[in-house]
């Protein structure tokens, strides 16, 4: 059994406190991460929060992970002692459904298991990245490129597979109109991708506070979507919209603002529900769409495109004494663009 230090929450409304958990000994095909760099994610803040239903407290979030291997179950073939890898959003799946056969975990059809707040294949209750080591099956660990440091890796780990994985699916590339909502977190990653990708890229953000980091991150055009007029000059202009915000919306003002066949991809998670009139739809072929993260396949496709494309996250890096403080920073947009927590600071 492996002591970590950790950070914790016992409650929606309670602040984070230093902890200790316990992390199994390891499998025949585990491996032992030291983790370096924890990402803070929006989706922490909701799980800490309880806003996504009940919570098994206390919780240690965290799936934004980035560090080193430092010990290997005897039949691990992947991975050796001194590798830099990451973990992200899930830590196991079923491996034998539809889905998962396909290299799709992250859609298990059983459920795949969370990286924290959920329950591992012993019955044991997840717990993630903000602490100092963890224990993953090898098949659901990717490896870190060395160009990538390992602070600006953590926020790949969800930030840069959620936008990477729809702007892929769907097509972003060379004569494709790509729309991103919200330069944040996820937006910041979309616009890079899609730029990397070749497609004509266009922010749509509430001002434009941060236009001058949006064209530096390879947008083409940039608009603040507080004014009327943005509405009526693009509407009818996208093949592809990724909506990266963890807010309600009005989802119809942007469905008018695809084209032909065009989709609107949501990405952001927000715990009210959306809603939108199906004409909207109908009346031009456009298509409604949800994405989650990718499969591990992906998301190591994912790191090595960010390494060849030198893409990496806007960062900052905190203590882990300011946990509480950043999930206020990230709930007032107060950001550029993703805490991320020195573990060894724990």
């Amino acid at each position: 059994m492996i002591i970590a230090k950790a950070r914790a929450v016992d409650g929606p409304d309670q602040s984070f406190r230093a902890a200790e958990i316990k992390r199994r000994d390891l499998d025949s095909q585990d491996v032992l991460i030291e983790i370096k760099y924890a990402g803070i994610c929006h989706s922490d803040i909701h799980t800490a929060h309880g806003e996504w239903g009940p919570v098994n407290y206390p919780l240690v979030p965290g799936h934004e992970i980035a560090g080193i291997v430092t010990a290997v179950g005897p039949h691990v073939t992947k991975y050796k002692i001194g590798d830099r890898v990451g973990v992200g959003c899930m830590v196991d799946s079923c491996g034998e459904c539809a889905n998962c056969l396909k290299g799709e975990e992250q859609y298990c059809l059983k459920g795949n298991i969370p990286t924290y707040a959920g329950v591992d294949k012993y019955g044991e209750p997840t717990q993630g990245g903000y602490s100092t080591h963890i224990v993953v099956t090898e098949d659901f660990v990717v490896r870190i490129p060395d160009s990538i440091g390992l602070d600006a890796a953590a926020p790949l780990l969800c930030a840069g597979i959620t936008t990477y994985s729809p702007l892929h699916h769907w097509g972003a590339g060379p004569g494709k109109k790509v729309a991103v909502v919200g330069m944040g977190g996820l937006g910041h990653m979309a616009v890079q991708i899609a730029y990397a990708m070749g497609a004509e890229v266009t922010v749509l953000s509430q001002t434009l506070n941060k236009k001058e980091d949006g064209l530096k991150l390879g947008a083409d055009h940039y608009y603040a979507t507080s004014e009327q007029e943005t509405f009526e000059k693009l509407a009818g202009s996208f093949d592809l919209i990724i909506n990266t915000v963890s807010a309600k919306i009005n989802m119809d003002a942007y469905l008018g603002l695809l084209a032909l066949d065009g989709t609107l991809v949501n990405v952001g998670a927000p715990a009210e529900a959306l809603s939108l009139y199906a004409i909207n739809l109908i009346g031009h072929r456009r298509s409604f769409a949800g994405s989650m993260i990718g499969g591990i396949r992906e998301t190591q496709e994912m790191l090595d495109f960010c390494a060849e494309y030198d893409i990496v996250p806007m960062i900052e890096v905190i203590s882990a004494d300011r946990i509480d403080e950043a999930y206020k920073r990230v709930l007032a947009s107060n950001v550029k663009y993703r805490f991320v927590i020195d573990i060894s600071t724990m």
